[in-house]
């Protein structure tokens, strides 16, 4: 994780933001004095879940990205100088 990852508006966003929505779910399901109260709160508890799922899923895109970028520097490495980069043969 870099030090851009860990600034308070992307920990906001990718924490908070799932959270308050279950929070708010679980209080009108608790609270919640009719039956749409309580089917609404159910709802907000599962669109929570949603959005965390759907961050996690980002992170991790983004991070294959990363690992195909890397693989595709790693072989234009082995056709530049033959061999695949990395520590050298016989240590």
């Amino acid at each position: 994780m870099s030090g851009r990852d860990r600034s308070p508006a992307v920990v906001a966003v990718r924490y908070g933001l799932p959270a308050a929505i279950v929070l708010a779910g679980l209080v009108l399901t608790v609270v919640g004095q009719s039956d749409s109260a309580v089917g609404a709160g159910v709802v907000l508890i599962g669109v929570g879940f949603l959005v965390a799922l759907m961050g996690a899923l980002m992170r991790l895109g983004i991070a294959s990205n990363r690992d195909r970028e890397r693989e595709e520097e790693a072989r234009r490495y082995f056709d530049r100088h033959g061999r695949w980069p990395g520590p050298k043969a016989g240590r």
